[in-house]
């Protein structure tokens, strides 16, 4: 198995003080090592999902089940950690216009309950159930008391009922066992896959939550899983210099307290923009917190920022190489640009940029990437580059679990909790006393 490849050269740290800072991340880095192998007790137990075998056969076995009904479109109804690391696998692997290309099973997701996307979902299912087509409805929500997803749930469901006498078989609810919506999947008779306890939303991808929907589609999730395995143990290394996610987050965090408060993360490949939302989520909610482990009030984070390359070079590198120095850009590309396409070397178009004639489109792409990484060397501004070999099950494991693995240990170094999300629950519960005094109004 090809491994990233990462670059640290432009990182403008100093190695002794990469290592230095590094050196603080030792007790996570022990404290992941000692929940190898011993299930779900802890939040970082994430880290063993790759090897939970109980856990994927239950998977395979029920995507199986769930294939057998022909289905001719998936829908996910589901909010940021229920979500968002399903779009970034299939976009990243199947690409991004995955549904234009007359796949077998086409995939919808249901993340906000903004009534015209709904509507257009809505839609769709009835156009595809009344061409007796089947549909599956996948409802995640960890907690089973998601604002957005139980009501998106209700709609959603109530139109299978109107189509399918026994609806039931075709959904699908991936909850916390003895949730709310657990015990309602369990009372109507739908099909339930369960979350482990301990696994906070965010780090659940490669869980139930993304590995069952993924795996409808037709995505290699053992590879998947494979890819984050090999990353895991390079992550989990007590040998510093060899650990790429104590060294990123050595980096990053230095670069933090000089002042560099955005974290940009420059996909060149749009089929990875949604890679980009999926780790915007994780430093986001992870490292975003009002008060430290000893309760402190510290405020810290830091800003994560999505590009994708080339296009955002012609819309916000302006500000990246001519703005403030309060960034540390990582540029992540991929290896095997596999669609060979050529432009002419000569026709009646040739004059207009000579040095293009002949070339490739990855090679156009790439020279693109190397002349803005030159760019930022010339400004002093500080970068990481990462390599994919390629866009599949593997490469795209890997780098997920990097990110995870990193950002708990930038969390170490922050000394603040990269598991909870405290101040998210804020906005929730102001929509419930909203929603409730709206009610007492319309009753």
């Amino acid at each position: 198995m090809e491994m990233l490849k990462i670059s640290y050269d432009d990182a403008l740290i100093p190695e002794s003080r990469i290592l230095e800072t590094a050196e603080r991340i030792i007790p996570e880095i022990e404290k992941a090592r000692s929940l190898l192998s011993t299930g779900y007790v802890d939040n970082f137990s994430f880290i063993n999902l790759p090897d939970d075998k109980k856990h994927l056969n239950i998977v395979k076995e029920l995507v199986r089940e769930k294939l057998a009904l022909d289905p001719r479109l998936l829908v996910v109804v589901g909010i940021g950690g229920s979500n968002l690391g399903t779009i970034a696998v299939q976009e990243a692997i199947l690409g991004r216009l995955y549904n234009l290309s007359d796949p077998g099973i086409r995939v919808l997701y249901a993340d906000t309950t903004d009534p015209y996307l709904i509507r257009d979902i809505v839609g769709i299912m009835k156009t595809t159930l009344e061409n007796e087509g089947n549909v599956l409805l996948n409802v995640i929500s960890k907690s089973g008391t998601t604002t957005e997803t139980i009501a998106n749930f209700r709609i959603l469901a109530g139109m299978l009922r109107k189509y399918k006498r026994r609806y039931e078989e075709y959904i699908i609810a991936t909850s916390d066992k003895g949730s709310k919506l657990w015990s309602l999947a369990v009372r109507e008779g739908f099909t339930t896959l369960e979350i482990p306890a301990k696994i906070v939303g965010r780090y659940s991808v490669f869980s139930s939550v993304g590995l069952f929907p993924l795996g409808i589609l037709g995505v290699k999730i053992e590879s998947l899983l494979e890819g984050a395995r090999k990353m895991r143990d390079l992550c989990l290394t007590m040998d510093l210099n060899k650990n790429p996610a104590a060294v990123i987050a050595s980096i990053q965090y230095n670069h933090y307290i000089e002042g560099k408060n955005i974290s940009t993360l420059f996909f060149f490949s749009s089929d990875l923009e949604s890679l980009g939302k999926w780790c915007r989520q994780l430093i986001a909610e992870s490292l975003g917190k009002e008060f430290n482990r000893s309760g402190e009030r510290v405020n810290v984070g830091m800003t994560p920022t999505v590009s994708i390359g080339s296009t955002d070079l012609h819309s916000i590198a302006q500000l990246y190489l001519g703005g403030p120095y309060d960034k540390l850009v990582t540029f992540i590309s991929v290896e095997d640009s596999a669609p060979r396409l050529q432009i002419s070397k000569d026709n009646e178009y040739s004059y207009l940029i000579p040095e293009i004639n002949g070339r490739r489109l990855d090679e156009i792409l790439n020279a693109i990437l190397e002349g803005a990484k030159e760019a930022f060397r010339r400004g002093k501004r500080p970068f990481i580059d990462i390599s994919l070999p390629d866009k599949t099950e593997s490469s795209i494991g890997q780098f997920m679990h990097l990110k995870m693995i990193e950002t708990v240990y930038l969390g170490r170094l922050l000394n603040v909790n990269p598991f909870d999300q405290s101040a998210v629950e804020k906005y929730k519960k102001e929509t419930r006393r909203i929603l409730s005094r709206e009610s007492i109004k319309h009753t």
